[in-house]
């Protein structure tokens, strides 16, 4: 029976839950439609022809899938009509499922949408990477404060399927038994393929202590427990090693499985296999697949060469933070049988060049895993033209002047189908009538709609979706954080990870000028509020305290009556997918502050820019190409640009101090701090250190950009407040350019450039 159509969607619930519709629990239609959803997936999956891609990544952030993938198969309209018609919601529906716990941030969520996006393009191509049991973290503020809980996603019915397939992995001289489990990717229109993950069976979260403590050592229990277990110790810097190579090694097996059923003789390995390696974490798939084809008679130095040719390498960052160097000592007590390859691989590097920078272990006998990469796979990407120009002039220019031939840019991009279809169905009805649907297959088509930039009609239609998307993102806000929030203020939302490189600490500084100035009768054209959605790392100090000076500066201006009327700061708790989804088509302004040079693209800026916020934003990631595309008249550019803070960098001569004594603005807002407003709700050690960490370091250059932000912003309130139909047009312009971020965009430049699939 075909599954398309209202009628046939309503037998088939009928006869999975034994009842009628009405009388059904939300649970109850969950499960069932899980099923639906997987049996109509099995009918896209094709056989694999020529050459497969393994995406090998930490992180995938994929978020609730159910509506997701009923949009990919074409059932969601029908199964929405039939819960209505039997007085059901859809939006009640999608509660009911849990969010999956397997990514952090842009890292996790780039390589969800380049799943979706492979599928869409009918490429074959699965991701690998680890079931991690409670996620990061769930995010909890207590007095101001944020501390940590075990996410339990996990149990029920569950999306991931377990399988009987395992492989051996040897950890520190034990074998443990990696299990795999699938989760099938749907296409919008197209074919299925898999995200694989990996997981132990003796995974025991009753060792959980207090909050996300737990026995670091007792890695048969605690391997696949969290994602980026706390590393401020060196059990903590261990157990990533293990996690990573329990993702690598079994990655590593089933691909060679696959390949040889496939018919390779795995001489000729890349033309069955290309791999992309996604970021640093996965790095010792390199010399985990020489040692298994070593295994198999293939000697090292063709080995290192198929290798060579089969991997590919994404460059995430310049911070060298995540760019993972481990002390050699880490690596010869959790993986002694990758050393003598490591080894091997830094003697080939250090012949190839004089430059010992470029060498793998160092004098110090550390190895940099970037390094590895860059050596001993065929490309090396950055992820937006920026990024990749610092990559090649500035952070790695030691390599790019070895290997000029490795090195090109992918611009990130985000899939439509999530950030659009699903999260924002107004503007998606209202695109389709006014240009056709061309545009869910094709995004580029989306350039149709600047031939009603001057329709009032459709500018008005505009305005009243993104009023109403406003108002349903202020009853979330009631339903879910007991906030109640004035639906016709201005929404300027600043959602990513909490970092001091992504200057969450800018925006704190400017909402407390702002504070002065309404105090002193200087108020907005319009009320604002100001929305976050971040988590701190756990061992991460400085970030916790911008989270707790918000959280302070959100209650001290709640409990003032002159300030409140103008002014409210809102701190989502536990910010992940299902809230971005809800906070992204209601953004006015949408908050890009990274300090240039430092965020190599972005995927948030993408995201409000296709569900019609303007950006306010330095000139950094793909900030600039957003900016080339709709025009610097409908973007708020500030700020210094990268080649002023590079040079800033490499002279030292930067003194945040100089610059806290000279200007009074940024004085008196840096002073407020430790005020005694503040401190009347808030925590001196956490208040204190955050003062001093702006006054005697601030690594970023908070302050240089200070004034420049605070013009730009007020600029775009009096903007926004005294010609709503000009922001309105200027709206229509940012989603009109949204096509070239489309992460099928990308993914094709992906294939056209490294990985040439099926061929």
């Amino acid at each position: 029976m075909k599954v398309n159509g209202v009628k046939n969607i309503e037998n088939i619930l009928t006869v999975s839950c034994k009842k009628e519709i009405e009388q059904c629990s939300y649970e109850e239609l969950y499960t069932a439609l899980m099923k639906v959803v997987e049996e109509e997936s099995l009918k896209h999956v094709v056989p694999v022809r020529g050459r497969k891609l393994y995406y090998i990544s930490a992180e995938f952030l994929i978020g609730k899938l159910l509506s997701n993938n009923l949009i990919n198969l074409g059932l969601y309209d029908d199964v929405k009509a039939c819960l209505e018609a039997h007085g059901k919601s859809m939006a009640a529906l999608e509660e009911v499922e849990p969010e999956p716990s397997l990514g952090n941030g842009g890292l996790g969520r780039l390589a969800a949408c380049f799943l979706d996006s492979l599928a869409t393009l009918n490429l074959s191509g699965d991701g690998i990477g680890l079931r991690y049991h409670c996620g990061l973290f769930h995010q909890k503020f207590r007095d101001q404060l944020q501390s940590e809980t075990p996410d339990f996603w996990l149990g029920g019915d569950e999306w991931a399927k377990k399988t009987e397939k395992t492989y051996t992995v040897s950890l520190a001289g034990k074998d443990y038994e990696a299990r795999l489990y699938q989760l099938a990717v749907t296409g919008y229109e197209g074919r299925t393929n898999y995200l694989n993950l990996f997981d132990l069976d003796t995974i025991d979260p009753s060792i959980i202590g207090e909050g996300i403590s737990f026995d670091k050592t007792d890695i048969e229990k605690n391997l696949t427990l969290f994602l980026y277990p706390d590393d401020s110790d060196e059990a903590g810097r261990l157990l990533r090693i293990y996690q990573q190579y329990l993702m690598v090694s079994a990655g590593a097996q089933m691909i060679l499985e696959e390949c040889v059923e496939r018919g390779s003789n795995l001489h000729n390995l890349y033309d069955y296999a290309a791999i992309q390696i996604n970021d640093t974490h996965p790095s010792m798939v390199i010399p985990e697949l020489i040692r298994l084809l070593g295994e198999k008679g293939i000697d090292f130095d063709e080995a290192t060469e198929i290798v060579t040719k089969v991997c590919a390498y994404t460059n995430h960052t310049i911070l060298a933070e995540a760019l993972e160097k481990w002390p050699k000592h880490y690596l010869d007590t959790v993986v002694p049988q990758l050393m003598p390859i490591i080894e091997k691989l830094d003697a080939a590097a250090r012949s190839r060049t004089e430059d010992t920078s470029t060498a793998i272990i160092d004098g110090y006998q550390i190895v940099h895993m970037a390094h590895m990469d860059i050596h001993f796979t065929h490309s090396t990407n950055g992820v937006a033209a920026l990024h990749t120009e610092i990559l090649k002039n500035s952070e790695l220019n030691n390599f790019y002047r070895l290997y000029p031939e490795k090195f090109n840019n992918k611009t990130n991009g985000i899939t439509f189908r999530r950030w659009l279809l699903e999260c924002n169905p107004k503007l998606t009805e209202l695109i389709e009538e006014l240009i056709g649907p061309g545009f869910k297959k094709d995004a580029s088509e989306l350039e149709k709609l600047m031939d009603f930039t001057d329709n009032e009609k459709v500018l008005k239609q505009l305005a009243d979706i993104k009023h109403d998307n406003k108002a349903a993102l202020a009853a979330w806000l009631e339903h879910t954080q007991k906030v109640v929030v004035n639906p016709d203020s201005m929404f300027m939302i600043q959602s990513k990870r909490m970092h001091e490189y992504k200057r969450q600490q800018l925006n704190l500084l400017y909402l407390i000028h702002q504070y002065f100035e309404i105090k002193a009768g200087h108020t907005p054209k319009i009320p604002i509020t100001a929305i976050f959605g971040a988590k701190a790392a756990p061992a991460y100090t400085i970030a916790k305290d911008i989270i707790h000076a918000l959280l302070t500066l959100s209650e001290v201006i709640g409990d003032d009556p002159e300030v409140s009327k103008w002014m409210q700061i809102v701190f989502i708790e536990n910010y992940n997918v299902t809230a971005a989804e809800k906070m992204i088509p209601a953004c006015d302004l949408s908050e890009q502050i990274s300090l240039a040079s430092k965020e190599a693209s972005g995927t948030g800026n993408m995201k409000f820019m296709l569900n019609g916020a303007l950006t306010l934003g330095t000139m950094d990631g793909a900030n600039v190409e957003i900016a080339e595309a709709v025009g610097s008249e409908n973007i708020y550019i500030f700020g210094q640009s990268s080649n002023q803070v590079i040079r800033r960098y490499s002279h030292g001569d930067y003194s945040a101090r100089e610059w806290y004594e000279v200007d009074p603005n940024i004085h008196r807002a840096i002073d407020f701090l430790t005020s005694e407003a503040m401190l009347s709700c808030g925590r001196q050690e956490n208040l204190e250190r955050l003062k001093n960490e702006l006054i005697y370091k601030d690594w970023f250059q908070t302050l240089p950009d200070f004034n420049a932000y605070i013009v730009r912003k007020e600029q775009a309130v009096a903007d926004y407040a005294q010609n709503p139909l000009d922001w309105t047009k200027r709206t229509l312009i940012n989603i009109s350019k949204a096509g070239f971020f489309s992460s099928d965009r990308t993914i094709e430049e992906y294939n056209k450039d490294i990985w040439h699939l099926g061929e």
